[in-house]
């Protein structure tokens, strides 16, 4: 692998001993995965936020580092909203110690924008053909995909790295031959909403983290395709996904179709809102319904928003978004907690700690269903965004 002068007195410890821990992790990656050199990246988007999921050991290991990142920087969410998150039923000491984690970080230099959608903050737009370090699945899935942007899932200690140095070692994703489908994926029905979740969550687990290029006969939003690639991460750990006609890559090189086939219909799709409706030999009450994962668009707000026009909900309700779009339409969100919903940002019900208050969650994402009976010991079920505020329970209509 080889490193310019600059590099190898960073590597040497001449830039500090932070700086040469960052480059040393992005080094020993680089040369187990046969990288040539270290490539300059845009920006960085880092994992390993929430106190649940770091702990004090995390937060220790973050805290000992100095210096400021070289690109911009962004935080993945937390482990509640860093404002209301009394309202969510966090403890005071876990808040006290998610506090201390975005704090070392903002001391590095980091945004403290704690979003898995970076894409929709303003200074962090996405070009085709961008090199990126990020880390959350869905957030390299959607870069990759949707964007055409370049960027391994990163580790949140590599990200780190990545941002530090401000440049990440050339392998994986970052190269057009390892961008190319090896499976195809034929989806023989008509899909919209939620189904595109369902279908992630099927197909991930039979692709795995091979790289797909799917045959629609819909074509989907930009949305849709966030939902897709998010629980494509979550069920199997797809990192760049094609669609025909659809994503850039696929249209821009015109990929040849794989040998290799997996084949979905509406059955199957209609059995992951069938078999989440049952959890073991029962169908459980649902006491929280949750939207939002990955973190709602502008868009996405816009239609829950009207869902919830003039309507009073009966059950607890999260609607999950980063901080700077519900900053941006504070007439949304205020339409929405007029419901009696909640609109939670910096967090999700993936990583927050308050969701193992609940017994049973509804979600409308592929990647909750994958990782809320998981990671938050909650059982799941799954249904469009309607099918969510029918089952919070709505009491009337003024």
């Amino acid at each position: 692998m080889h490193l310019t002068r600059e590099e190898e007195r960073t590597l040497n410890g001449e830039d500090g001993e932070t700086l040469q821990k960052a480059i040393e992790i992005l080094v020993a990656l680089g040369d187990i995965y046969g990288a040539d050199k270290l490539i300059p990246i845009k920006s960085a988007q880092i994992a390993g936020v929430s106190y649940k999921t770091i702990g004090d050991a995390g937060l220790e290991w973050i805290s000992d580092l100095n210096g400021k990142v070289k690109v911009p920087a962004v935080l993945n969410p937390a482990g509640m909203d860093m404002l209301r998150w009394e309202e969510m039923g966090v403890d005071a000491e876990f808040a006290k110690k998610q506090h201390e984690i975005v704090a070392a970080y903002e001391k590095l230099g980091i945004q403290t924008k704690c979003t898995c959608t970076p894409y929709y903050l303003d200074g962090f737009d996405v070009k085709y053909g961008d090199h990126l370090a990020w880390s959350e699945s869905s957030a390299v899935s959607y870069s990759n995909s949707v964007l055409g942007a370049r960027t391994n899932r990163e580790g949140g200690p590599s990200a780190l790295s990545a941002a530090l140095v401000g440049k990440t070692a050339n392998f994986g994703y970052h190269l057009d031959e390892m961008r190319e489908p090896v499976i195809a994926v034929d989806v023989d029905c008509e899909l919209t909403g939620s189904d595109y979740g369902a279908l992630g969550y099927l197909a991930g687990k039979t692709i795995g983290s091979r790289v797909p290029i799917f045959y629609m006969q819909s074509k989907p939003s930009k949305d849709e395709l966030k939902s897709l690639g998010a629980a494509l991460a979550a069920s199997g750990a797809v990192a760049l996904y094609h669609v025909e006609g659809v994503s850039p890559d696929a249209v821009k090189l015109n990929y040849e179709r794989p040998d290799e086939t997996l084949s979905v219909g509406k059955e199957d799709i209609l059995e992951v809102y069938e078999k989440t409706a049952m959890i073991g030999d029962e169908i459980r009450d649902t006491d929280i319904v949750t939207v939002g994962c990955p973190h709602c668009s502008p868009d996405e707000m816009q239609k829950i928003a009207a869902m919830l026009h003039g309507k009073t909900l009966q059950k607890e309700m999260w609607v999950c978004t980063s901080r700077e779009v519900a900053d941006r339409y504070p007439e949304l969100v205020n339409t929405i907690e007029k419901s009696g919903a909640k609109v939670v940002c910096d967090t999700c019900m993936v990583v927050s700690p308050a969701a193992n208050n609940f017994q049973c969650m509804m979600v409308n994402s592929g990647k909750a269903l994958s990782y809320v009976p998981s990671m938050c010991k909650v059982s799941a079920k799954y249904g469009s965004i309607e099918k969510c505020i029918e089952e919070a329970g709505v009491l009337d209509e003024n």
